[in-house]
């Protein structure tokens, strides 16, 4: 009986790649905007990272070992999960609301639809959208007293544009701004985008096109402004959200196809939202509601399967 082979459905691949290893990654790729953004903000801003970050772990392994479950906390993604919320917090946040997102993250949106790898949306942003719609006035509070950003001058570059004011491109790029702890950086975003690109934990297709398509609609219908439209592409947290939160496994398109027209509309909605939306910044809603239209663009996309459904002559 030993002898047996043990005969399963295609397809037979074999990787060596584990989920743990492409969280590891996302985690490191991470660490030069979440260093900046200590560096920046101060402490309290490493204090939103470890308490949001325990959060989501805890209410993983809460809820796994409640309902009888694998714990599968060393997947590593619960960790991801938890630093893509607290790179979105404002520097000064109280740390109960960032712990609360982390809850809701893990429980309502990632374990209550099967846990990792069926949820129909990122946790993240899930919650993040959670926490601006039920405590707005803690979620738009830039200030920063480790700067000197208080809550007259802590206003956002984007916001500060949507006011009909100017923004400082090159102090948007280096990070010399208010914001949440993990947008301000462009450069450290850029380095931890180039880095999962290398270890080939995403491909640029996504992030590549994202951008890209929010430029030129900006451009084009932001006053055929460059200036205006680099600060607009800088500023906020599209280059944060195009590299770490549109390239999700789950929740983005899988085929090649499908991720260009993906990339396209979230572009379009970002411009959008950022344009004439309610809120300077548009890329949160933006990947939510894109993530909801996945399906549909991965069916529209899909290649035909050879020898099968042709079209007829």
């Amino acid at each position: 009986m030993n002898k047996l082979l043990n005969v399963s459905s295609s397809p037979h691949v074999r990787s060596s790649v584990t989920t743990q290893n492409l969280m590891l990654d996302v985690v490191i790729a991470m660490i030069p905007a979440a260093a900046f953004g200590v560096f920046h903000f101060g402490f309290h801003a490493l204090l939103v990272m470890i308490v949001t970050v325990a959060a989501c772990v805890a209410s993983e392994y809460v809820y796994e070992k409640f309902m009888n479950k694998p714990i599968t906390i060393a997947d590593m993604s619960a960790v991801v999960t938890g630093m893509i919320l607290a790179l979105n917090m404002p520097p000064e946040i109280p740390l109960w609301i960032p712990a609360l997102g982390g809850i809701f993250a893990i429980i309502v949106v990632k374990q209550l639809y099967g846990g990792l790898g069926q949820n129909f949306m990122n946790p993240a942003l899930a919650a993040r959208c959670f926490l601006l719609i039920s405590l707005a006035l803690f979620m738009n509070d830039f200030s920063s007293p480790a700067i000197g950003f208080d809550s007259v001058s802590g206003a956002t570059p984007l916001a500060s544009m949507r006011a009909g004011g100017t923004a400082d491109l090159a102090a948007l790029i280096t990070g010399q701004i208010p914001g949440t702890i993990g947008e301000v950086s462009a450069i450290a975003l850029i380095i931890g985008g180039i880095y999962m690109i290398a270890r080939k934990v995403i491909s640029p297709r996504i992030p590549l096109i994202y951008i890209g398509t929010t430029a030129v609609f900006v451009f084009l219908f932001g006053g055929f402004d460059i200036n205006y439209t680099l600060c607009q592409v800088f500023a906020g947290g599209l280059i944060f959200g195009a590299f770490f939160m549109a390239t999700d496994y789950v929740t983005s398109p899988i085929t090649p196809k499908g991720q260009v027209v993906y990339g396209v509309v979230l572009g379009v909605l970002t411009g959008i939202f950022r344009l004439w939306g309610a809120s300077p910044e548009g890329v949160s809603y933006a990947i939510i509601l894109s993530n909801l239209l996945v399906p549909m663009i991965e069916k529209v996309t899909l290649p035909t399967a050879f020898g099968k459904e042709g079209k007829k002559a």
